[in-house]
């Protein structure tokens, strides 16, 4: 069952990622490899969520073979609203999925999201979607599912992954019915309790749940004046508890876990009501829950994000605490970073390190999202120390300075990349620009690369089959051409041909001959 993209990398490659056969879980030398099956897909996704749908359709854009494994039989049935965040607008704008996307939403200033300090957006943020889009959790998952199906990938519900085992040209993954598939690549987007990482035997160090907090949303019986009367005035002390409306007379419910129901079982709304009464006074006559969690504040990092031909994404990679609505988003910027990559991998044109570059470039990313959070979550405490430093960062918020460094970390639009010295924009994402054709987004839909040129001199030559070429004298821009990766990331600034061609090569491997 192979197909002619499988020739395009070379199949020795028992020392892959700095590693020997030996020192790989599960990975088996080439004389044990008899009657090894084909392979049947070049990538296996374990986990449907946000980050599997979304790897699956990045990979399909390069014409890999992606089948998306979900242990669940049906799709999440509570109504659950996340937030995506700017950063997430924009990879979706990139895609073209962005309108299909806001139909279903609900927009909000980006402003409120660091420990829930109140205070406005500051002004001109660098980004065409500077808002935050709230939308249930069901909407936005079948959205990205269904945009992975239409473009070829495969996705089967009640496969739970049971084991696998690598070696030198793939991955061998049994299913719990005890069916076995064949795939170049493995990537676990499995969770918090990721089976890809635990079979995986990589570390997953961190600090274990010490608050716990109950999650719902649910109608009320009393009118909304009222509720934010005594929200706000219940929060100058205790900023675990919000009531947020999301119309309707629906509301989200957060409020601290102390006391109520064992761990283990899931929460009550007789819960969240003993709760209510506690801290506020009044349960606000809360009924008919459409969903009710629980989650703590545990907070953990995969040691590393690839072994061999293995690979960890999203939750499976990194969890933290809610705080800053980061995890989603955490995830599903994780999917965009890797998919070109993997794909490059596949389709036998990357440079020798380009795969290792994913876990580089976003393992220090998401170590600052859990240090976000861990800084967030002291802030909550109604505790003297974390009151008085919470007082004192409110004020400090009030500059503008500090208020833009905040939102630009939670909304994921300050990254930087290190690709090396150089200006500034180097390494960032470039926002959606105007452009002679329209927007700059607008010629990412392909996943592929883009050169914008407004010297008119310049050219991708021999990438020409993965990096478009824009000219344009016209383009928004402050800086002769930029060379942006898929990802919208920009990877060179200049005008010289010679030091755009070795940084083409640097990213999008040797140029085509013929």
């Amino acid at each position: 069952m192979n197909s002619p993209q499988f020739t395009a990398e070379p199949s020795n490659d028992t020392v892959e990622h700095g590693i020997t056969v030996g020192d790989v879980p599960g990975l088996r030398s080439p004389a044990s490899d008899a009657g090894r099956a084909p392979l049947n897909f070049d990538v296996i996704i374990a986990g449907c969520g946000p980050t599997g749908a979304v790897l699956g359709a990045e990979l399909r854009l390069h014409d890999v073979r992606v089948l998306v494994l979900e242990k669940e039989t049906e799709p999440v049935s509570f109504v659950r609203v996340v937030g995506l965040h700017i950063r997430s607008l924009e990879l979706l704008a990139m895609r073209g999925l962005l309108d299909r996307v806001l139909e279903h939403g609900r927009q909000r200033p980006a402003g409120g999201f660091f420990a829930a300090i109140s205070k406005p957006a500051p002004k001109d943020l660098d980004s065409a979607h500077a808002y935050l889009l709230g939308i249930p959790q069901p909407v936005i998952v079948h959205l990205l599912e269904d945009h992975a199906i239409q473009l070829g990938a495969q996705i089967r519900r009640g496969c739970a992954v049971a084991g696998f085992e690598q070696d030198d040209e793939g991955v061998t993954v049994e299913l719990a019915d005890g069916e076995q598939l064949r795939s170049r690549y493995l990537v676990g987007c499995d969770g918090g309790r990721s089976t890809v990482r635990e079979l995986l035997g990589v570390g997953f160090p961190g600090e274990p749940s010490r608050t716990e907090t109950l999650m719902g949303e649910m109608e009320v019986g009393v009118p909304q004046e009222e509720i934010a009367a005594k929200v706000t005035e219940i929060r100058e002390t205790h900023k675990r508890l919000w009531l947020r409306p999301f119309g309707e007379g629906v509301y989200s419910v957060v409020v601290p876990a102390a006391g109520v129901s064992d761990r283990a079982e899931p929460p009550t709304l007789e819960d969240f009501r003993q709760q209510l009464r506690t801290i506020a006074g009044t349960d606000f006559g809360v009924h008919s829950p459409r969903w009710l969690s629980r989650f703590g504040d545990a907070t953990r990092l995969a040691e590393r994000y690839r072994v061999g031909r293995v690979l960890l994404a999203g939750d499976a990679a990194h969890i933290h605490p809610p705080t800053g609505g980061q995890g989603l988003n955490l995830g599903v910027q994780d999917a965009f970073n890797l998919g070109w990559k993997l794909a490059a991998q596949i389709r036998g044109w990357a440079p020798e390190t380009l795969l290792d570059t994913y876990q580089t470039e976003r393992h220090p990313v998401a170590e600052d999202v859990l240090d976000n959070t861990r800084a967030q979550m002291e802030l909550h405490s109604t505790e003297p120390g974390p009151q008085a430093v919470r007082r004192l960062l409110t004020e400090l918020m009030d500059f503008d300075e500090v208020n833009r460094y905040l939102i630009e970390k939670i909304t994921a639009i300050g990254i930087r990349y290190d690709f090396g010295e150089g200006p500034d924009l180097l390494g960032r994402r470039l926002r959606d620009i105007d452009v002679e054709q329209g927007r700059l987004y607008g010629l990412l839909h392909r996943g592929r690369g883009l050169l914008l040129d407004r010297t008119e001199r310049l050219t991708a030559g021999g990438w020409s089959d993965r990096v478009d070429h824009l000219a344009d004298p016209t383009a928004e821009l402050d800086v002769p051409c930029v060379l942006l990766r898929p990802d919208g990331h920009v990877a060179w600034v200049g005008d010289d041909q010679q030091d755009l061609d070795d940084h083409l090569s640097r990213w999008f491997g040797e140029p085509a001959t013929g």
